[in-house]
């Protein structure tokens, strides 16, 4: 029988909003049980330092150029997920075995094959006094990989466990949209197909007081403006992304400038048309109509209003992972829960058919406390 860990992910994802972190017993391979899932906010303070920072790092050139305050904001968003361990651990009668530290995306660049977690390893093991296992994506990387995405190993798992009967397709919306497609012979294959909530989350954030279209109520009530819908869909000809297996929301942002002018609500209806239609297309051309499920995750399933008007374009039902018992909000941390433990085992956390990597390879640097 294989070794059972406790593991604890730690994930907060393109929103920047805080943390998701997930505690489960796994082998690593297919024995897989939620202990605890919590959510923890950042301050204030934090939040907008994250922000700010992203929106300032548009290349390579730029994480040179902020190369110090990058470092600070490392430091602080370390100790966040530091006294976030601290305090889930304190009264429970478990061995954490590992953590699984993903850190904060501020920059993905598939082309050049550059990812950029914020997060040290050495010192949430230090505080923590546990065994770390970041940097999840440089090996891929250094493979020939993209870097992202990285979570099919465990949705094939989800797949398994929960029964859900092949071809499934598990649509993950979360500032960019990935999809992980199980066929009946047992396996997968997984890429980026589009924005998610980027586009929308930030234009609400730069137009108002607030960080995201609730339930989709602001671009309900908008209206369309074709004549800049068209404009963005001209932009997204030409930018050249057909060919690659994962996007970063800088590759999209740019176009909120297409917007200026409008109203917040008709900002937000025209970038919902824009979303679903974009989705659309790639969801067509995959052929995965032929599925027999469409499962969606991440936090853009609760966009009512982008889910309903996708829905309407591809005539086809869609199903929220929560109707499976399975608990939406906390994918990704359960995921680099799971993902520490098949690194530290050395098994592959990414694949030929997921990154484009050359080899099925182990990804993330293990950091011994001792």
């Amino acid at each position: 029988m294989s070794k059972k860990f406790y593991s604890l992910g730690l994930m907060s994802g393109t929103s920047m909003d805080g943390i998701d972190a997930s505690i489960v017993q796994s082998d690593g391979k297919t024995n897989y049980k939620v202990i605890l899932d919590r959510y923890f906010k950042y301050s204030k303070s934090l939040y907008i330092s994250i922000v700010n920072l992203r929106d300032k790092i548009k290349n390579f050139n730029d994480l040179k150029k902020n190369e110090k305050e990058i470092k600070i904001i490392e430091n602080k968003i370390t100790l966040f997920h530091a006294n976030v361990v601290n305090k889930l651990l304190k009264g429970i009668k478990l061995k954490i075995n590992l953590i699984g530290f993903h850190g904060q995306t501020i920059f993905h660049d598939s082309k050049r094959k550059i990812s950029k977690q914020l997060g040290d390893g050495n010192l949430l093991a230090k505080i923590t006094k546990k065994n770390v296992v970041y940097d999840f994506r440089q090996n891929d990387i250094k493979n020939g990989g993209e870097g992202a995405p990285l979570t099919p190993v465990f949705h094939k798992l989800l797949i398994k466990k929960y029964k859900l009967k092949p071809p499934t397709l598990i649509m993950n919306i979360g500032g960019i949209t990935n999809v992980t497609l199980s066929k009946p012979e047992n396996k997968i294959i997984s890429y980026d197909i589009g924005p998610g909530n980027c586009l929308i989350d930030k234009w609400i954030r730069i137009n108002s007081n607030k960080r995201y279209d609730k339930s989709g109520s602001l671009a309900k009530k908008g209206t369309i403006n074709k004549g800049r819908l068209q404009y963005l869909f001209n932009y997204y000809s030409k930018m050249g992304l057909k060919n690659l297996y994962s996007y970063d929301t800088s590759d999209f942002n740019e176009q909120i400038k297409y917007l200026k002018g409008l109203s917040l609500k008709d900002g937000a209806a025209t970038l919902n048309e824009y979303t679903a239609e974009i989705l659309r297309k790639k969801i067509i051309s995959s052929k995965t109509l032929f599925f027999v499920n469409i499962i969606l995750s991440g936090g853009g399933r609760k966009n009512k209003f982008l889910i309903k008007t996708l829905e309407k374009k591809i005539k086809f039902p869609l199903k929220l992972i929560d109707e499976y018992k399975i608990n939406g909000d906390f994918i990704e941390s359960q995921a680099f829960a799971y993902l520490a433990i098949r690194s530290y085992l050395n098994l592959p956390i990414s694949f030929p058919e997921t990154t484009n990597v050359i080899k099925p390879c182990t990804g993330g640097v293990l950091v011994k406390y001792n």
